[in-house]
């Protein structure tokens, strides 16, 4: 019986040990085929040049500078009789560049060095091709060392539309989370057209797949896909956007010129600008302080976020507003006696003896306040604040650039929600002359002038195309904002618009008749502080603080005839938009016409 147990038990052991058998060398080989596959074949994800911007004649606003990087072998300081050798390497970096810290090296090593990482560890992210070609042989001998070539972003202009073409900076981990390329290259767009179109200059992934031995060491190349990336043109010229940056040389606030069939953007400026390149590496402390601290505000991209009063540049909006309303026509006049009372309080117009009488045309040509406080508080805000929203104010414009903001257009639900508080007339005159609570981008104006001059509700953009083969991306919308009855009153605002610029009693007359061409322009100026009810006589712009000075504004187009491009001017504390912004805009135009955007049979023929 014992015998048979004893049988049995070997009997059980042995078929239990080739079945065991049968599995591992049957049935598992499937499964540590792909296990050997694994380890002998490896997949390297390759990083794709960043692709560059340029301007529509195809010069560089953003490329990518040639250099080095300097990778060290893993494992060197977790074991402990590697760091002799760790040290070698980063005394030989340190010899070869100076500047570098060995400190900061070791550092950024032992962070990335562990038992699970078996790659090369970067401690010198990019050095200059000049700068490591004398060096290049003797470091990439080292046998613990790997020096390979790479690129880093570089603004030739330094600052020259800081704000339009944005920089790239390091990748964060959320950035790596959500986006493979982050990964690779380390870099995402963080501003202007460089994060817009982050997505086509990042460019694709590249893909190497080698077999490798037991140590890593590629033995044969299976198979290579070559990284792509894509190049940006704008609609940008450098010599006009140059000229631009020349002129607010020792000014705060922004311009654009833009072009009114297709909103493309030819240049556009939000001033101070800053220099990028600082930005590509990590700025330095000082820096970020001294510009943070600034107060004409760099950091700020006054064409989407800086949000001002609009002043009179917006009274076109208004006398639409009147006009829908069917309580004010063109032809109705009110008298201008230089104020206008209500409540106790006296709301005052810009000319100290009023300007008497004036019709519609007339109240846009002088800028008379009055006017449009006596007109608003017939038609109310609730057609005047629906029309502003309908024609482009208190939401997007759509330009392709991040994080645009959409001002604000006051009437009674927004000051309920905002402040629990009812609305008052008086808050109606001071939004009718864009005053008040009224916020505006000079984007906005820009789009709201172009649609006045063409009744196309067009997007501002700066795009032009994506690689050599001009793949435009469309911005064109062709549906009109305006009604029919609207479309029927555009001209009538065209001409006050070019009375402004060229008739007697015209705002800005004195700078811009006898401009080579036709300028159709409305001034305004916004104020910065309230002005006392006891002050018996305005206080003049140039004897307040600087800072506490009116805003200049003046938004125009070009030729009155045919228009072709909308020219918008921001000085901030310019004190006028007549004196200070005139004479600018007629420069810009001066510098279109030079350059050649005008067509010649629009340029007036000098008389002797």
């Amino acid at each position: 019986m014992r015998m048979r147990l004893v049988t049995g038990f070997i009997a059980c052991f042995f078929l239990l040990l080739l079945a065991r058998v049968y599995y591992i060398s049957i049935k598992s080989n499937v499964y540590y085929e792909e296990i050997a596959k694994q380890n002998a074949i490896k997949t390297q994800f390759l990083a794709p040049v960043r692709g560059q911007i340029l301007d529509i004649k195809g010069r560089p606003l953003a490329v990518n500078k040639l250099g080095f990087s300097i990778s060290i072998k893993p494992y060197l300081h977790i074991k402990k009789k590697n760091r002799a050798l760790l040290e070698q390497e980063l005394q030989a970096i340190v010899g070869a560049f100076p500047d570098l810290n060995a400190t900061k090296l070791k550092r950024t090593y032992i962070k990335a060095d562990s038992y699970y990482n078996q790659d090369y560890i970067e401690v010198v992210p990019f050095v200059e091709y000049d700068a490591m070609i004398k060096h290049f042989t003797k470091l990439n001998l080292r046998e613990n060392m790997q020096v390979k070539s790479t690129t880093q972003r570089f603004y030739p202009y330094d600052a020259l539309a800081s704000h339009v073409i944005g920089y790239v900076g390091k990748a964060n981990l959320n950035d790596m989370n959500e986006n493979e390329i982050a990964r690779l290259t380390s870099y995402v767009g963080r501003s202007g057209i460089e994060r817009s179109y982050n997505d086509i200059l990042q460019g694709q992934k590249g893909e190497k797949v080698s077999k490798v031995n037991a140590l890593n060491k590629e033995i044969e190349e299976l198979s290579y896909k070559k990284p792509t990336s894509s190049n940006i043109t704008l609609s940008i010229d450098l010599d006009l956007q140059e000229y631009l940056a020349s002129i607010f040389e020792n000014l705060a606030g922004a311009a654009i010129v833009m072009d009114v069939k297709s909103g493309a953007i030819l240049a556009a400026g939000s001033f101070p600008e800053y220099n990028l390149n600082p930005f590509v590496t990590g700025i330095s402390q000082e820096e970020w302080d001294k510009l943070s601290n600034d107060l004409n505000h760099p950091f700020t991209n006054k064409l989407i976020n800086g949000l001002y009063p609009p002043g009179s540049v917006i009274k076109m909006g208004t006398a639409l507003a009147f006009l829908d309303s069917g309580k004010v026509s063109e032809n109705h006049k009110y008298l201008c006696d230089s104020n206008f009372e209500l409540g106790g309080r006296k709301f005052r117009c810009w000319k100290a003896i009023g300007h008497g009488y004036v019709d519609m045309t007339d109240a846009i040509r002088e800028s008379c306040d009055v006017y449009f406080y006596k007109g608003a508080l017939e038609v109310g805000i609730d057609i005047i604040s629906s029309v502003f929203e309908r024609i482009g104010f208190g939401v997007k414009t759509g330009v392709d650039l991040p994080n645009e903001f959409i001002g604000t257009v006051p009437n009674r639900i927004w000051k309920k929600e905002k402040y629990n508080q009812p609305w008052y007339q008086g808050e109606t005159l001071n939004t009718s002359i864009g005053q008040g609570d009224f916020l505006a981008t000079p984007m906005q104006v820009a789009k709201f002038t172009a649609m006045i001059a063409t009744a196309k509700n067009i997007t501002p953009h700066f795009l032009h195309s994506v690689d050599d083969n001009v793949t435009k991306i469309n911005f064109d919308n062709n549906e009109s904002v305006f009604t029919t009855f609207e479309l029927s009153k555009l001209p009538l605002l065209r001409r006050a618009m070019y009375e402004v610029a060229n008739e007697d009693g015209g705002t800005t007359a004195r700078f811009l008749r006898n401009s080579p061409i036709t300028i159709a322009a409305k001034t305004g100026t916004a104020q910065v502080v309230g002005i006392s009810q006891s002050e018996k006589k305005r206080i003049k712009e140039e004897d307040l603080e600087y800072f506490l000075r009116s805003h200049a504004w003046i938004t125009s187009y070009a030729p009155y005839e045919k228009p072709q491009y909308v020219v918008v001017v921001l000085i901030e504390h310019g004190k006028s938009g007549s004196s200070t912004g005139g004479p600018i805009l007629a420069k810009i135009y001066q510098k279109l016409i030079d350059l050649g955007y005008i067509d010649k049979k629009y340029i007036k023929k000098k008389t002797k």
